[in-house]
């Protein structure tokens, strides 16, 4: 009897042994980067008692992406934005905010401790790219304009020669929720969320890139805001080209958005009794540097769209939250950890590129592999004065950075910038006094 059981024991090893495993290969990546952050005034007002003090503090982010290989063509990708906090600071307060912080699938206090923002599906077809998840949206064409938001969509990409088409949908819960009723919803309506359809043809060749795109997005968030079935909906559509293109030593790259439609259609007893309001969006940017062994220049121009106070067409636009042409105007990491700094009647620096005109040169020089020192000079007017507003002069900009790679995986960056103030951020007192700004950055990141 125990030979009996020995065989079996040794027949079911062999078995044991012999059978394929399921086998998933497992990659890491990401960033970490730790800033000290010195402000000298968080207002640019002067002389009212209640100016802004200096601030000075250290903050630190890590976003750690995960692909589980499960085979070839086959992968889940997960995202994770980890102790996202200033050193030392205040906690957010958890029962208190609960919507999702900026480009995030978390809130705030989450990304203080840890947030999954993207997780989805990547399958590699023979008919075709699919990618089912929490994806990045927003970002398309050049660094201008984008805004890159985790939304769950559907995506295909289907490659051909030096082509690339794509299609999605998916949902726009960065702007309105998901207000369906499911168990801890307990919603009474339908059809009041926000959905997007895309299409993109994209062409690249040996010194260039080009592409378009088309979007529509549907929102329903309000169709109920004006009590029973009496609101608005939303009807977004976006037509954005770009080309990127290497001339000799001279990159160029541009990129026009137009977006149109209807900001308010109403609906219900309200329909033809309330004016619809439209939507009027235009933004566009042209941004060349040239490239001389160790020295390069360069210089941009953009224009973002602001409303018109005596239209009723809603006009004013962003040109996104990743293009950051300045350590204080427009800056979105200023105004995600300090604040972005105000004047009177509500301006502000930004969060990003709004209702402007803006211009920059900027040049520098690469004295080493290991080490790039630039400097830029900036100029902004505003597009569209606010009601109220006496000046479009948003201000001069002058900004010197110095960036030494350590090694191929470590850099550290010293910058510093400083406002000339201009008179738009005196809002609607001519007399109002304001003050000059400046700022000392030092970076640390870490990529792997």
């Amino acid at each position: 009897m125990k030979r009996f059981w020995l065989v079996l024991l040794s027949l079911g090893l062999i078995v044991a042994f012999s059978t394929s495993a399921m086998a998933v290969d497992v990659k890491f990546s990401g960033e970490y980067y730790a800033a000290g952050l010195y402000l000298d005034k968080t207002k640019l007002v002067k002389d009212t008692g209640a100016d802004g003090p200096s601030t000075a503090f250290w903050y630190q982010r890590l976003r750690l992406t995960t692909d589980f290989i499960v085979s070839p063509g086959l992968k889940l990708v997960a995202r994770a934005d980890i102790m996202e906090r200033a050193w030392g600071a205040q906690r957010s307060d958890v029962p208190l905010v609960t919507s999702n912080d900026q480009f995030s699938a978390g809130t705030r206090a989450e990304n203080e401790n840890i947030a999954f923002d993207l997780l989805y599906i990547q399958y590699v077809s023979p008919i075709g790219i699919f990618q089912v998840g929490y994806q990045i949206d927003g970002q398309y064409g050049t660094v201008f304009g984008n805004n890159p938001n985790p939304t769950p969509r559907i995506f295909y990409m289907l490659p051909y020669k030096g082509f690339l088409l794509g299609l999605i949908v998916g949902k726009n819960t960065p702007t309105i929720a998901e207000q369906s009723k499911t168990a801890i919803l307990a919603a009474t309506a339908a059809d009041r969320d926000s959905d997007f359809f895309t299409a993109f043809l994209n062409y690249k060749w040996k010194t260039g890139e080009a592409g378009f795109l088309f979007k529509y997005v549907r929102s329903a968030g309000n169709r109920a805001v004006l009590g029973g079935d009496n609101g608005f909906v939303t009807n977004q559509y976006v037509v954005t080209p770009f080309a990127k293109v290497q001339l000799g030593p001279v990159a160029v790259q541009t990129q026009l958005y137009h977006i149109f439609g209807q900001a308010q259609k109403f609906e219900g007893t309200v329909a033809g009794a309330l004016a619809d309001t439209r939507l009027n969006m235009i933004y566009g940017w042209v941004d060349a540097t040239a490239n001389f062994g160790m020295f390069y220049a360069g210089g941009s121009v953009a224009y973002v769209s602001g409303n018109d106070p005596g239209s009723n067409a809603s006009q004013g636009a962003g040109g996104g939250t990743d293009y950051m042409p300045c350590l204080i105007l427009f800056n979105n990491e200023l105004n995600y950890w300090a604040g972005a700094p105000t004047g009177y009647n509500g301006a502000s620096t930004g969060n990003q590129i709004t209702n402007a005109w803006f211009g920059q040169v900027r040049g520098g020089v690469k004295p080493t592999d290991k080490l790039d020192i630039g400097m830029s000079i900036s100029y902004a007017s505003a597009d569209k004065k606010p009601a109220g507003f006496l000046y479009n002069d948003y201000g001069y900009e002058v900004d010197l950075t110095a960036t030494y790679k350590i090694t191929n995986n470590l850099s550290y960056m010293l910058g510093g910038g400083y406002l000339f103030t201009g008179k738009y951020f005196r809002g609607t007192g001519d007399a109002n006094s304001l003050t000059n700004n400046f700022l000392v950055i030092n970076k640390l990141t870490l990529t792997f």
